[in-house]
């Protein structure tokens, strides 16, 4: 869509952090800048931001920090730098030394944290263990925040194969779905990310914004769907930045013509 007095424009950064926390923070600045120079609003950056290893391991474990420590103060510099909201994945120090929070954090162009998000389904599939150092997050009430006059939910990665997730985020008012995410390629992989993130957008009826890794680990196909799940942007196995708009019109219309949420005679509750 073209941008409107009323929309939004959200942005999907793709990047592949390393090791190297201080160089995954200037590559974010960078993608910020391209961002910003776009017309981005809020910009999504994936899951593992902070630092990646191919296989979790100790050095994960000590790279953990709070949400006091270097990388949230400098998500908040570049935030208020930039003027825009900012969403990336962190390895979040627990209380267990021996494990850490696959944590999100939302910060506003102010600097100040607005909301978090702790993975809830640990990927512990297609032969590999992230629980062995990762807890699963709390089931809590989701925390959202506002951009423009859109409210935003977050959810990471593994999550986006539980439809309930999405649920309980749009549930607790959400109009975008962000999705940082660590996808790790493989057969059939890149296939099942693109029906995840659109099916959930379609069954929502909201946008989603789903930011993964870029090859050759992650997958790539960065994306923005509207809530008829059409594909607005994507990056390909590009470093770079895709920006799309969106509007509380769209999702209006979208809900008007498929009233789906209002319809439905389930609702989401947790399993023990």
């Amino acid at each position: 869509m073209l941008p409107t007095p009323d929309s939004v424009a959200l942005a999907v950064a793709q990047f592949a952090p390393t090791t190297d926390a201080a160089k995954n923070l200037r590559d974010m600045a960078s993608l910020a800048d391209t961002a910003v120079a776009r017309g981005a609003s809020l910009l999504v950056f994936p899951e593992y931001s902070a630092f990646f290893e191919p296989q979790i391991g100790e050095a994960s474990l000590a790279a953990a920090e709070g949400l006091d420590g270097e990388f949230v103060r400098g998500l908040a510099a570049l935030a208020e730098r930039t003027g825009v909201h900012v969403v990336a994945g962190m390895l979040e120090a627990t209380d267990d030394p021996r494990r850490f929070s696959n944590t999100l954090v939302a910060v506003d162009p102010a600097g100040a944290v607005v909301a978090t998000y702790r993975k809830q389904h640990l990927y512990d599939a297609f032969g590999q263990r992230e629980s062995d150092f990762v807890l699963a997050g709390s089931i809590a009430e989701p925390e959202t925040f506002v951009v423009g006059d859109l409210t935003v939910g977050l959810q990471t990665c593994y999550d986006i194969r539980f439809p309930e997730v999405t649920r309980t985020v749009v549930d607790a008012g959400a109009d975008v779905v962000a999705v940082p995410a660590e996808w790790v390629r493989g057969p059939l992989k890149e296939h099942h990310w693109r029906t995840l993130v659109t099916a959930r957008a379609i069954e929502n009826t909201v946008y989603v914004a789903a930011a993964d890794h870029a090859p050759p680990i992650g997958a790539g196909n960065s994306m923005i769907v509207d809530p008829m799940g059409v594909e607005l942007a994507t990056v390909g196995d590009d470093t770079d930045v895709a920006v799309a708009w969106a509007s509380s019109a769209r999702i209006a219309s979208v809900r008007d013509t498929n009233p789906a949420l209002r319809l439905r005679r389930f609702t989401v509750v947790p399993r023990d």
